[in-house]
């Protein structure tokens, strides 16, 4: 693995709907998404429109004028009206320009990653048992989550990731000068940030962040933030450690709706390591190129959908609402309607807007036209958070098997390790070799709230398949089937 040079330096369910029409608030939204759209397309070609126009007006003015025009005009020096015409329209284009990459924020790169793996069990026990990772006070019958055990699994998950991520990179502790934490429902005193930065004896000066409360989706909400403060503080890096502690949120009463995440989750952890550097470019394996977040909290049901709660015994543990996948889907539509502006080639993004404005304004009969994601964006990393919900998203997107195989596989290697779970299948696809330079992925996460969260990466290189990692000794065994029903 490539090192990188460093610098130290002070300072269950209803059924989905069946289409996810992009949901746009008014016709407003539209026109704003169409020409937010179309002024990132007249930048990006801004100088070829500026050599047509030239070209244009050129043989506008040779034609109405005769063959003599640009003897008698163009290269003459007692004429220069058309001279100082083509001038004033290129400074105008080059104060566009100025302020145009004046107000271009900083980039951000995504150096390196890396995922918790469980710790190496015998495989002559059952099938399973290899594959997902329990904690150790649920081994116990009846489970005993304790706060020691909670910090032990903490530590475990944390430390092993971030002490993998040190390695891949070569960044040491003193180099880091932001830490985002996010663990949705374990959150000690001192928090996660302050044991990590005890740990590794960072400096101290170091900004440290802990995110609670948020989550599946937490991991890229985390990104959004660091995104946020690289902007402002420029030659810096960033870790985000995204994980979940289920020892202490083991649910152990009756009701069914509690019952699930009990089977659902399972440990996981990820840390990845970001910078603004521009001369840490040439190491980085990707470029942040879009955040999306949709927050439906302000909808009481939404709201309510994921709940850590207590039963009428007393028990504490997380219940899930019937109609979580219909939130989801409405939630994602949000999210996907804005996204698709920023990332979708003009001509889906036309045929789209005709779809909509006849449905809606000419009340045409027609089905809503989703657009073809796949057009803009090569891999997709969907939250595995149920097979469901994987299902569903691939129906709706039109999306194919391969393009939903690392969480599927996800799901069926490490479970449901919550925010972490869209970085395992980042590996995965790493893993399988499929990551060139160019290629766009897309993460996609849900959580309690409710949120959609949508972060996009360009791949900068070609990334070749890393010889260690959570799918390192095992990716060879993959993709598998998973059949519907598993008999015991």
């Amino acid at each position: 693995m490539q090192k990188f040079p460093t610098q130290s330096h002070s300072s269950s369910s209803s059924k989905m709907s069946e289409g996810f029409e992009p949901h746009l608030e008014s016709q407003t939204s539209i026109t704003s998404k169409v020409a937010k759209g179309a002024y990132k397309h007249i930048i990006n070609h801004m100088l070829t429109l500026l050599l047509i126009y030239v070209a244009v007006t050129i043989s506008i003015q040779a034609i109405k004028h005769g063959e003599d025009y640009l003897s008698k005009h163009l290269l003459s020096l007692h004429d220069l009206s058309f001279i100082w015409y083509i001038i004033s329209f290129l400074l105008v284009i080059i104060t566009i320009f100025t302020i145009h990459f004046m107000n271009k924020s900083q980039p951000v790169y995504l150096l390196d990653f890396a995922c918790f793996k469980p710790p190496a069990m015998s495989s002559n026990g059952q099938g399973w048992v290899p594959r997902l990772a329990c904690p150790t006070p649920l081994h116990y019958i009846p489970p005993n989550p304790t706060l020691i055990g909670s910090r032990e699994e903490t530590e475990l998950v944390i430390f092993s990731s971030m002490d993998s991520l040190f390695e891949q990179t070569g960044i040491t502790p003193q180099d880091i000068d932001i830490v985002i934490v996010n663990c949705g429902l374990f959150n000690p005193t001192p928090s996660i940030s302050s044991m990590v930065i005890n740990k590794y004896k960072m400096r101290s000066d170091v900004k440290s962040y802990n995110l609670s409360g948020m989550g599946c989706s937490a991991s890229l909400i985390s990104i959004d933030l660091a995104k946020n403060l690289l902007r402002v503080h420029p030659e810096s890096n960033a870790i985000v450690i995204s994980t979940e502690i289920i020892t202490p949120n083991s649910y152990t009463g009756k009701v069914r709706s509690m019952l699930v995440p009990n089977i659902l989750f399972r440990m996981g952890c990820a840390a990845i390591l970001l910078t603004n550097k521009r001369s840490l470019r040439k190491h980085a394996k990707y470029s942040l190129s879009h955040v999306v977040r949709t927050h439906k909290g302000a909808d009481d049901s939404s709201y309510g959908c994921i709940t850590h709660k207590e039963d009428k015994d007393g028990k504490l543990g997380v219940a899930l609402d019937k109609d979580l996948m219909v939130i989801a889907a409405n939630s994602l539509k949000s999210n996907i309607s804005t996204l698709g502006a920023l990332v979708l080639p003009v001509s889906e993004q036309a045929i789209f807007l005709f779809n909509f404005v006849g449905r809606k304004l000419f009340k045409m009969n027609m089905k809503p036209y989703i657009p073809d994601y796949a057009k803009a964006i090569e891999h997709f990393c969907v939250h595995a958070g149920g097979r469901a919900v994987i299902d569903k998203v691939q129906s709706s997107l039109k999306l194919t098997d391969e393009h939903v195989e690392a969480s599927r596989m996800t799901l069926y290697r490490f479970g449901n390790t919550s925010s972490s779970s869209v970085w395992y299948e980042m590996g995965y696809i790493e893993a399988k070799g499929r990551m060139k330079k160019g290629n766009r992925v897309w993460q996609i996460g849900f959580g309690s709230g409710f949120k959609c969260n949508s972060v996009v990466w360009k791949c900068i290189r070609d990334i070749e398949a890393p010889k260690t990692g959570a799918w390192a000794d095992s990716i060879h065994k993959f993709p598998v089937i998973v059949p519907d029903v598993v008999m015991l």
